[in-house]
């Protein structure tokens, strides 16, 4: 069993930045990917960003390339999103999610195990 919390969400004004962390217990840490997904209300939830078991491999989307930032400290147990430039169209609740099933790096919701609470990220215009 592994238990996800989310932390670092809040109000920013657009153009200003946040880092989201995601701290996991149980199971083994380092050897799992992470990922971050956003639901914002009324809309599906939609991926983020992806981080392997390593930290050697991300993956991002279209909409957060080059202002979003993910990374991890296997020795904390912690996941990272570094959030630039942020926008009003980024307003969502932010979720991490853990993978242990997928070999490779997935943006896909169904292939995660685990998933925290979330945390809301409000930016306003």
């Amino acid at each position: 069993q592994v238990q996800l919390v989310e932390s670092g969400g809040g109000l920013v004004q657009a153009g200003g930045s946040l880092r989201l962390s995601c701290a996991a217990s149980g199971g083994t840490f380092s050897s799992y990917a992470m990922g971050w997904f956003r639901q914002a209300p009324g809309k599906e939830r939609e991926f983020v960003a992806v981080i392997s078991w390593s930290g050697g491999s991300t993956y991002y989307a279209d909409s957060v390339k080059g202002r979003f930032t993910i990374s991890r400290d296997n020795a904390k147990n912690t996941v990272y999103l570094q959030m630039n430039s942020l926008k009003p169209e980024d307003t969502a609740e932010y979720y991490c999610a853990a993978d242990l099933r997928t070999a490779d790096i997935s943006d896909y919701p169904l292939a995660y195990d685990y998933w925290g609470q979330g945390t809301q990220v409000t930016v306003s215009s």
